[in-house]
């Protein structure tokens, strides 16, 4: 299956660092033999970020866009904002087991909005900022995507 990793984050695009997150979320999404067509860092900017996805959505050049941060409470958080515009579909189930599964570590997850929906093919999944929570959270679910990507085709 193939993905693309966007990780929302204005000052990680305008001083061009490397994403810790998106690159430890690659390593346990190739170690699952996923491809990963994509691994971006793009500024919260809901237009950039829209057509991002949707030329990715569009054009079926993955199978699922994992989103990393921008999911909080701060006001430059827009990504949970940005995927409902994307998605046809919700999937509330994702993003509730997540928070669930996260939870334990932190209570901070209670302020995370992430969500998750389909369009077309493509599954569209909000994972949060730090490396350790993204890697958790892809470790929870990864095992269901397969199933999910399966019976939206």
């Amino acid at each position: 299956m193939k993905t693309a990793i966007i990780t929302a984050n204005t000052k990680g695009y305008q001083n061009k660092t490397e994403s810790k997150a998106g690159k430890a979320v690659q390593r346990m999404l190739e170690q699952a033999a996923f491809q990963t067509v994509v691994n971006a860092t793009l500024p919260e900017d809901e237009k950039i970020l829209t057509v991002f996805m949707n030329r990715l959505i569009d054009d079926r050049l993955v199978d699922v866009i994992f989103t990393i941060g921008s999911n909080g409470v701060k006001k430059t958080d827009i990504i949970p904002e940005t995927t409902m515009k994307v998605v046809d579909r919700l999937l509330p189930g994702i993003p509730e087991a997540i928070r669930a599964y996260n939870i334990r570590y932190s209570k901070r997850h209670m302020s995370d909005r992430s969500v998750a929906g389909v369009k077309g093919s493509t599954l569209v999944i909000n994972l949060p900022e730090t490396p350790k929570a993204a890697q958790d959270s892809l470790e929870y679910i990864l095992p269901e995507l397969p199933y999910i990507i399966e019976h939206m085709k």
